[in-house]
């Protein structure tokens, strides 16, 4: 007797485990399946339980819904153009929807309250992916040896804020280039979305002094009208001939970056002509001038001395004097301009002029050092969980930059809040999957990866480190904000490919538990 009831209860055991990783195989089925997908199984059983076949059947018999569905998404990502950016693929039509439309389809905003680390009083109608269905779809992924030994990740609803999935979510890494990120939100905060840096001619006496605010999107074009301008106030006060000086002491520290010299990145002065490229480009690496403040005095000499000024022999490096009056301005694109270039391109000069501006808003020093600690400062008082984040530079070149996946997805949140309109182009700036930007090429484009048209995400890369946070809207038509980091792996295009298909999963997650599984 004894031996047969063993024998049941090991025969019971096996078929429970057995029960037990079937269920677990289907939940991961479900969660991988399409919304429309999963509809079509719902309606099924419901039709089945009520003696309904044929309700079943018609919808069954409508498919195939991945392939149509996802297609017009991504068409329709890449159709939703508000104008706003600069710097973007000519002529193509690649903003996704602003974070308000997207947020309103989780759900109407109340005003009576609110969720702690997301934005106030919104009562979402999808709910939200369960954790576990996350866990299920993502950690195989994140098991990818071409990610390297370090891999750390976080999603978070953006709606709530709430913590959905976390692998060291907590723990610093160098974060390569998504520490713009936390550029953009600091900048914007202090200086708001609608600033303008400018650049100004002032005069005293027979001296002009070209003064550099910190524009690294200066043209020539724009150098030559401030000159033309500036020889027309002159002419107004009968000054033919003039001292010419400029003054860059709008920056402090060294001038370059620990990298430099390097074409990704010019010496950092307040004033220069687009980004120190001695090529035509507009964006990406360059050959870069060794001297972009003296030359870009020269250039604004050289069309005085067109516009009828006479300059007594070459421009020479001064700061203004006091008591001189103002010629000519010209003033940038605005903050949040600017701030979508950086993100789009991922502008490494763009990134060191922004963070700069935060430093001269918060009364640091506008170098890296101050620089930096007007960034933490700045993102201490929005409640970003800053512990052991280390910011030595506005661009993330520097290897020794480190963030945690908690910081970004909370910078992600923040600027999807309804509430913070101002920081709305962290999102709109983001890279589009396939279309724009630095992931342009990336995802192989609307018939490659699933992520194609519906991932927006900041990338990351320098050797050995491989980061990407952004957003999705998954299957369910939930907002979700993700930050992957890795450090370690032994080649850049096996890690970013696996970056890509995490990201991918999140959009095309119907991570939520069928009706069955409970």
């Amino acid at each position: 007797m004894h031996d047969a009831a063993s024998k049941v209860r090991a025969t019971t055991n096996r078929a429970y485990r057995a029960a037990r990783l079937a269920a677990r195989r289907a939940r991961r089925r479900w969660r991988a399946a399409a919304p429309q997908q999963r509809q079509t199984v719902r309606l099924t059983a419901a039709s089945t339980a009520l003696g309904v076949l044929v309700a079943g059947v018609t919808v069954a018999a409508a498919g195939p819904w991945d392939s149509g569905q996802r297609t017009a998404e991504r068409a329709w990502a890449a159709r939703q153009v508000t104008g706003s950016g600069g710097g973007h693929t000519p002529g193509a039509d690649l903003t996704a929807p602003t974070a308000p439309q997207v947020l309103a389809a989780a759900g109407p905003v109340s005003r009576r309250g609110g969720t702690a680390g997301g934005p106030p009083g919104r009562s979402p109608q999808v709910p939200p992916p369960t954790a576990s269905a996350l866990a299920d779809a993502l950690e195989p992924l994140l098991e990818d040896g071409s990610l390297g030994r370090v891999r750390h990740a976080s999603v978070v609803d953006a709606v709530t804020g709430r913590q959905l999935f976390s692998e060291g979510a907590g723990e610093v890494s160098a974060p390569a280039s998504t520490i713009k990120l936390a550029t953009a939100v600091a900048a914007l905060t202090v200086r708001g979305e609608t600033y303008r840096i400018a650049t100004r001619a002032v005069g005293k006496g027979d001296g002009v002094t070209l003064v550099g605010g910190g524009d690294p999107t200066l043209t020539a074009k724009d150098v030559d009208a401030l000159a033309d301008d500036t020889a027309r106030a002159l002419g107004r006060r009968h000054v033919r001939t003039v001292r010419l000086t400029y003054d860059t002491s709008r920056y402090a520290g060294p001038e370059l970056h620990p990298i430099s010299p390097n074409e990704n990145i010019a010496p950092v002065t307040p004033l220069m002509i687009n980004e120190g490229r001695t090529d035509k480009s507009d964006h990406g690496p360059a050959p870069r001038r060794a001297d972009p403040a003296g030359d870009a005095a020269r250039r604004f000499a050289g069309r005085l001395r067109e516009a009828g000024i006479e300059v007594r022999g070459g421009p020479r490096e001064a700061k203004a004097p006091k008591g001189a009056r103002k010629l000519a301005v010209h003033r940038s694109a605005t903050l949040g301009a600017l701030v979508e270039r950086m993100l789009t391109h991922s502008d490494n000069d763009i990134a060191e002029a922004l963070a700069r501006q935060t430093a001269l808003a918060e009364g640091e020093p506008a170098g890296f050092r101050g620089a930096g600690r007007a960034v933490e400062r700045v993102l201490r008082r929005l409640h970003v969980p800053v512990r052991g984040a280390r910011f030595h530079d506005g661009s993330g070149l520097d290897r020794t930059d480190r963030l945690s996946p908690a910081l970004l997805t909370r910078l992600l949140t923040l600027a999807a809040d309804p509430d913070r309109p101002g920081l709305r182009s962290v999102l709109t700036g983001l890279p589009v999957a396939g279309f724009s930007g630095t992931l342009g090429d990336r995802y192989g484009g609307e018939r490659g990866e699933p992520g194609a048209g519906l991932v927006r995400a900041k990338t990351g890369t320098l050797t050995g480190v491989n980061t990407l946070a952004g957003t999705v809207v998954d299957a369910d038509g939930r907002m979700l904000a993700f930050a992957f980091m890795t450090t370690g792996a032994p080649g850049r295009d096996p890690a970013q490919t696996s970056l890509d298909r995490l990201a991918s999963a999140l959009a095309n997650c119907g991570c939520r538990d069928s009706p069955s599984t409970g």
